[in-house]
């Protein structure tokens, strides 16, 4: 009877976890080029140093788009997503790349705005949105944020990609490559400040950042709001660039456990010096404005976590 009790206590507690016990996780970014993968490799970074045991990966992806389809197929732990992008997914929305409601995604908490950047050679005299008409445009991976967002901005000014002489659906690195050996006239960049696409553009050919004017921006306020790019972001910039702009978000899935969430929202929101430090873009990011503006639900374990810092109901 001793021995029968013996190896029944040994059988449970070599079921428990134990204190070394390891978790994986997936971080899905975006393109190598913009700025989700470089904050996707620095969140790594944080997370295999905060949370004790967890390995963690970084996904290089389409963007926001293909993360929130991802997350709701149960790939990945965290994401990052454009914030007018959550609302199209949580409706459903076909034309947006989402053929049902994408019922599992919650919000984290916002990262940092992504600005607006018409990027077109010199030669192909583009000085306005409008001038796009009989041009050579990449728009951005095919149903992308970026590609949406492209989408947006010239039905604003009542314009299509029929109006465009070839349209590509390229990553932003491969647009550079293109726009540099003028085989386009304009790429689209939906990114964070600095981003390296518009800096590699700008230093290895002779462009332009097209300005979008207030007028165009606020006939679409759901999406967007007006701002400017600051002069010197970019080699040649000298001055500043009235563009487009609108919120990035990190998001999780409701399958993740509030625990896990928390500890996550914890190393982010913990650390946020070192992840300001990690590109021009993410340098206003704050726990304070984190949870301002919610498009989607948020995760018990990360709304916990500012409810614990009083930054939270």
């Amino acid at each position: 009877m001793i021995r029968i009790g013996v190896l029944w206590v040994a059988l449970v507690l070599g079921c428990l976890p134990g204190p070394s016990a390891s978790q994986s996780l997936e971080i899905l970014t975006g393109g190598k080029a913009g700025v989700y993968y470089p904050v996707g490799l620095k969140l790594k970074e944080i997370l295999e140093r905060e949370l004790k045991g967890t390995s963690v990966t970084v996904r290089s992806t389409q963007g926001t788009v293909e993360n929130l389809n991802l997350l709701q197929r149960g790939v990945g732990v965290l994401a990052l997503a454009q914030g007018d992008i959550l609302s199209e997914a949580m409706a459903g929305n076909p034309a947006a790349g989402f053929p049902s409601s994408r019922t599992k995604i919650r919000l984290v908490g916002a990262a940092y705005p992504n600005y607006i950047h018409l990027v077109a050679r010199r030669d192909a005299r583009i000085g306005t949105i409008h001038d796009l008409v009989g041009k050579r445009v990449s728009v951005g991976a095919a149903r992308s944020g970026n590609e949406l967002n492209a989408r947006a901005l010239l039905g604003a000014v009542k314009l299509s990609y029929a109006d465009l002489l070839h349209v590509e659906y390229l990553h932003y690195g491969e647009s550079v490559e293109l726009l540099v050996k003028g085989e386009l006239d304009a790429i689209v960049v939906s990114a964070g400040l600095g981003v390296k696409a518009v800096t590699d553009a700008s230093t290895r050919a002779q462009v332009t950042i097209v300005p979008i004017e207030r007028e165009i921006v606020e006939r679409n306020p759901r999406m967007f709001f007006s701002t400017s790019i600051p002069a010197g972001t970019y080699p040649g910039q000298s001055q500043a660039v009235a563009t487009a702009a609108l919120n990035n978000y990190f998001v999780t899935t409701i399958d993740a456990p509030e625990a896990q969430i928390f500890e996550i929202t914890r190393a982010i929101f913990g650390n946020l010096d070192e992840i300001r430090a990690t590109h021009q873009a993410i340098r206003g990011i704050s726990a304070e404005k984190a949870l301002a503006v919610r498009p989607i639900e948020v995760h018990p374990g990360a709304l916990n976590f500012f409810r614990a810092k009083g930054l939270a109901n």
